[in-house]
């Protein structure tokens, strides 16, 4: 019997970089927030564009609710030593739609097989420590429409109805149309709010499923 898909994932709310030394060689870790590999891809290009006097931009990427989709890659470092490290620590914090590249300028000093995974696994540690983390929810859809007279107020109450979130509010010729996502279970709920506030004129229908993000617990 197949999986059901995830219905919640972790990722980061914006880009964060973080540096660390080893024995003179320099690591720079970017990390950001992706939600396609040509988005991660277009992320390594403008790390590796600017700063090009690197010797190394090593990457790792997780893509999909799911995190089915995973790519690394060592940029002439030994095999195994940098891409590989760095994915385990994206993968071992449970975060997906990310990428990170690791600039390295070598110090002059050959770190060995052990202290390069450390070191690259390091500096991914540290910018997803300086990054701030939100979480992505599937909510079910609903649509609300209802009269221009109830529209200030029946907005006013979903915003504050628990388990509801308003994604956006169009004023048509017949009042104000809100689509909303809301928790699974969360629509007769809101079904009862508008109905008790429009007189039973408010119209409901079903939406389109969409993510939401929440602050990371």
């Amino acid at each position: 019997m197949p999986l059901s898909p995830p219905r919640r994932y972790l990722t980061l709310a914006s880009p964060a970089t973080a540096e660390l030394e080893v024995k003179r060689s320099r690591f720079v870790c970017d990390v950001a927030p992706v939600a396609s590999e040509d988005a991660a891809r277009t992320v390594i290009e403008h790390v590796r564009a600017a700063r090009r006097d690197a010797r190394h931009h090593c990457t790792a990427f997780v893509l999909g609710p799911d995190g089915a989709t995973q790519r690394s890659n060592d940029d002439g470092e030994p095999s195994g030593t940098a891409g590989a490290p760095m994915l385990d620590v994206l993968r071992g914090r449970g975060l997906t739609n990310v990428v990170a590249v690791v600039t390295r300028w070598f110090g002059g000093t050959l770190l060995g097989t052990g202290g390069l995974i450390r070191a690259y696994g390091e500096a991914v540690s540290l910018a997803v420590d300086a990054a701030v983390l939100v979480t992505y929810e599937l909510r079910e859809g609903v649509v609300v429409t209802v009269g221009s007279a109830d529209g200030p107020r029946v907005e006013n109450a979903l915003r504050g109805h628990p388990g509801c979130a308003v994604t956006s509010t169009t004023w048509a010729a017949t009042g104000l149309v809100l689509e909303l996502a809301v928790e699974p279970g969360a629509q007769e709920s809101v079904r009862g709010l508008v109905g008790a506030l429009t007189s039973g004129a408010g119209g409901i229908a079903v939406g389109p499923e969409s993510w939401v993000a929440f602050p990371a617990e």
